[in-house]
């Protein structure tokens, strides 16, 4: 007696599924990712329109997929804009994959020292689509009530955080954020102590290299004092950026505590990561 032979892991009388059908659900699925690609690359909240340019779909094609990443909270719509940007379960994810980077994870690891060390709040922050954006967050016994916390974003010229990702990112990756904020503050009253010329933030590149640090005075945010120290890999590239804040105006002076604590922490992790590729 011959029994029938069995398709190995399809049941009896479900139908395989063809190659066609398979390569078509994975054309969705890239179709669909790189509309997300699209909106995060944009770099804030768009209109249906400017998603469907530059992903190259059509706007009834965008939509839907827009409207299954909103129900994932990948994407969220203002009622009152009407724009799109991307959700919290988007960020979730980004700091989630951050999180895994290892130097990363061993700053993080020691900012409660830091913290108790110098008495000041301190954040790390690392370079998004979006600008410099803060990954964690470790409060001092001085406990400061402050709109900034995990996922908020610098601009470059007025934020300890931002001038130090500009000095040490190449001017490629910086220039168009750069240039929308020449563009909105040419003149910003809390910029004042560098010139607003391409040879002023060349100086200002540079002072805050040979310095290693950078600091602001309540410009950010009225009462907050913030300095910040680069991470830097063997290539002398940025890896993320440790800041201070503060509402003690005299916190970050040079002959305080806080800041040589503040570059000596930074630079024991860009040396730790030097000296592991040196080792390898």
């Amino acid at each position: 007696m011959t029994l029938p032979k069995e398709t190995s892991g399809v049941p009896r009388g479900r139908p395989r599924k063809s190659t066609e059908d398979i390569r078509r659900g994975v054309d969705a699925l890239d179709h669909a990712l790189a509309v997300l690609k699209a909106l995060a690359h944009i770099g804030g909240a768009a209109t249906l329109s400017d998603i469907a340019r530059a992903s190259s779909m059509p706007t009834t094609k965008v939509h839907r997929y827009l409207a299954s990443f909103i129900t994932a909270g990948l994407v969220s719509q203002p009622e009152r804009s009407g724009r799109y940007d991307l959700g919290r379960e988007a960020l979730n994810l980004g700091l989630a994959a951050l999180a895994r980077n290892d130097i990363v994870n061993r700053v993080s690891g020691q900012l409660t020292d830091l913290t108790e060390a110098t008495g000041c709040t301190a954040m790390l922050s690392v370079w998004s689509n979006l600008g410099p954006t803060v990954i964690r967050w470790e409060r001092s016994a001085n406990f400061i009530v402050t709109t900034l916390g995990l996922g908020t974003t610098f601009p470059l010229l007025g934020s300890a955080t931002g001038k130090v990702f500009l000095a040490h990112l190449p001017a490629r990756v910086t220039q168009a954020l750069l240039d929308k904020e020449l563009v909105l503050r040419p003149t910003a009253s809390e910029d004042r102590d560098f010139d607003h010329s391409m040879k002023g933030i060349t100086d200002l590149r540079e002072n805050i290299r040979k310095q290693r640090f950078a600091t602001v005075e309540g410009r950010l945010i009225p009462g907050l004092h913030a300095a910040s120290a680069p991470v830097l890999n063997w290539q002398g590239e940025i890896e993320c950026a440790v800041t201070l804040i503060s509402t003690n105006p005299e916190a970050f002076d040079r002959n305080g505590i806080a800041l040589p604590a503040l570059v000596q922490f930074a630079s024991n992790f860009s040396n730790e990561r030097l000296a592991t590729k040196v080792e390898s």
